[in-house]
């Protein structure tokens, strides 16, 4: 062989190999984002199903407070309604910041507290909670790698050839969520 040969089988696999490579390393993280973000949907779908039943025991047992039950299940139609990632993020805030209200209400019966139902739907709601942290933080730390991979060199040329986008993070929106719980004795 040849050494000019050898070096046009360099130069190919160079031009066309070595992008192939660095696209679909690109396409899997992309994916990956995706499939985050479908987890998330999963859980905030089983969160969503559960409220209802939730509304519905406190209900029988907190009949004035329907204006705490009534926000919370305009926040649960808002999220079901939202299409994007911005406006199901915002939503989701919103909708956890009424259920947080709505047990506050249950605090003040305390047979609603003893009830049976209402302490298995407690405890579904917060199992689904931390399923609902688990993904996001799942789907936030797939969109770092894949945000940092089309940023990077020599992934952001060929990101930018075929028009790869930062996707967002998953944010808590109110600052509030984002501060310290104060702990006193």
């Amino acid at each position: 062989m040849s050494i000019t040969f050898i070096t046009l089988l360099l130069i190919a696999f160079f031009l066309l190999i070595v992008p192939a490579i660095l696209y679909n390393s690109l396409v899997r993280l992309r994916v990956r984002v995706k499939t985050a973000w479908s987890q998330i949907d999963v859980q905030l779908k089983r969160r969503h199903d559960l409220i209802p039943n939730l509304v519905e025991t406190v209900r029988g047992y907190a009949k004035h407070e329907r204006e705490t039950l009534e926000n919370v299940t305009k926040a649960r139609i808002q999220a079901i309604n939202a299409t994007n990632l911005r406006e199901k993020a915002s939503s989701e805030n919103i909708l956890t910041g009424t259920l947080r209200s709505l047990f506050a209400v249950a605090e003040n019966y305390p047979d609603l507290k003893a009830n049976q139902n209402f302490l298995n739907l407690q405890e579904e709601l917060t199992t689904t909670e931390n399923k609902i942290a688990f993904a996001r933080q799942f789907y936030n730390d797939e969109v770092m790698r894949y945000n940092t991979a089309i940023q990077t060199i020599p992934r952001n040329i060929i990101a930018r050839m075929f028009t790869f986008t930062e996707s967002d993070f998953f944010e808590l929106e109110d600052p509030r969520e984002k501060a310290l719980p104060e702990v006193k004795f």
